[in-house]
């Protein structure tokens, strides 16, 4: 593949350059999350929210982005996701496909992060690093087994630090939880038989105080509606920073926007007449009110 050294709007970074640009983006992690990175399939976008006007940069880049190959985006933040489907129905007249809604949670109450919890029944259980072997039934009984792949947790477990919770009679795996990319935490599964035993929380309350140990924010991304987890993580410190989505946005799709030898003009008053798949940005901003943050 050919090393493009620059676009419109972009030019690859220099060595001696990243340190400056890493401490640039630092002060927006997690605004935008890094996806699953599968060429012409995903990709990310790092743009602080209060500026979403310089995603106007992206309409004419011609080598970062695909825009007849539909582009999968990880949870990222909702105004930066709102403000790209509103490019990609500009650019290919296209739309975000299968989104979902996750709500970002930052740890933010370290005092919390103590809480006294029941010890494990040591007679049952041990909780221990998770290695190589456990890949296989940690995919299994993920809820997006069909983004990520198995390859990707193989990645995730000899790099980086993950605990499970382990039957002591048979070394079965019963629960689990790892780090992602940066201070990222996910894939705290439980499997059925072993649920409401508190083994969730144990995990959380240790990965976090590894993730802080290791020099990195924890933070989770949890489904609006699990509120289960909502109670579970925010025992432990954390709050609500954001509201993000993932998906794929695909080109011309839908009946109208097959039409694509429409004069202009037409072209133009079916886009008005459709709207957006997400919230815009300038109704929620993505950010968590008060009421949803908590205290500390």
């Amino acid at each position: 593949m050919e090393m493009v050294p620059e676009g419109n709007n972009f030019v690859i970074v220099k060595e001696c350059e990243l340190p400056a640009m890493m401490e640039e983006l630092e002060k927006y992690f997690p605004h935008s999350l890094k996806p699953e990175n599968r060429m012409n399939e995903s990709v990310g976008i790092f743009c602080p929210p209060d500026k979403l006007e310089r995603m106007d940069l992206i309409k004419d880049e011609n080598v970062l982005f695909e825009w007849h190959s539909p582009l999968y985006m990880n949870f990222t933040h909702v105004g930066i996701m709102f403000r790209m489907e509103e490019i990609y129905r500009e650019k290919v007249n296209g739309k975000l496909e299968g989104h979902i809604y996750g709500d970002i949670y930052v740890h933010e109450c370290p005092a919390e992060l103590d809480l006294a919890l029941e010890p494990l029944a040591a007679n049952e259980v041990i909780m221990k690093p998770l290695c190589i072997t456990d890949v296989k039934d940690i995919h299994d009984l993920y809820p997006a087994g069909d983004i990520e792949s198995l390859e990707l947790f193989e990645k995730l477990v000899r790099q980086l630090p993950g605990f499970g919770v382990f039957n002591q009679s048979d070394n079965e795996l019963a629960a689990w939880s790892l780090q992602s990319y940066y201070g990222g935490m996910f894939s705290m599964q439980t499997k059925p038989k072993f649920r409401r035993k508190g083994y969730g929380i144990q995990l959380a309350q240790s990965l976090t105080k590894l993730v802080i140990q290791r020099g990195y924010t924890p933070f989770v991304v949890i489904r609006p509606e699990n509120d289960a987890s909502r109670g579970l993580y925010m025992k432990l410190g954390f709050r609500k920073a954001f509201e993000s989505v993932r998906g794929t946005f695909v080109p011309y799709a839908g009946e109208n926007h097959l039409q694509i030898d429409l004069p202009t003009e037409i072209q133009s008053e079916i886009l008005k007449e459709e709207t957006c798949t997400i919230e815009p940005a300038d109704v929620t901003n993505g950010i968590a009110t008060d009421n949803e943050k908590g205290k500390c």
